[in-house]
């Protein structure tokens, strides 16, 4: 069953969320038990070392969701599929900092 949903939003935080929400449904098996409960614990952040500037998914995918909605959803597609994957999350975190130059290009 395929659903397909359209939405317009004018707010980057909201639009980043959904994103996150619509790529975390995606990899939800369906008919799948819960076995017990885990619990989840944050990542350790290190620092930024000198200039090295970590870039983080939320980064990249707030980036990305501008450009899609300012209709360029075909480019940023294509940047998608240039750094290996089908969606952002295909993407491994070394080069969200390579894929976000090149996405301010666009």
């Amino acid at each position: 069953m395929d659903i397909n949903i359209n939405i317009r939003i004018d707010s980057p935080d909201i639009m980043n969320s959904l994103l996150a929400l619509s790529e975390a449904l995606a990899q939800i098996k369906t008919g799948a038990e819960i076995k017990g409960e885990t619990q989840i614990k944050p990542e350790e952040v290190q620092a930024p070392k000198g200039k090295n500037k970590v870039v983080t998914l939320e980064e990249v995918r707030g980036l990305l969701a501008k450009l899609s909605q300012a209709g360029k959803q075909q480019k940023v597609k294509a940047l998608i599929e240039k750094f290996g994957g089908k969606r952002l999350s295909d993407i491994s975190k070394e080069k969200y900092g390579e894929l976000l130059k090149e996405a301010e290009v666009i």
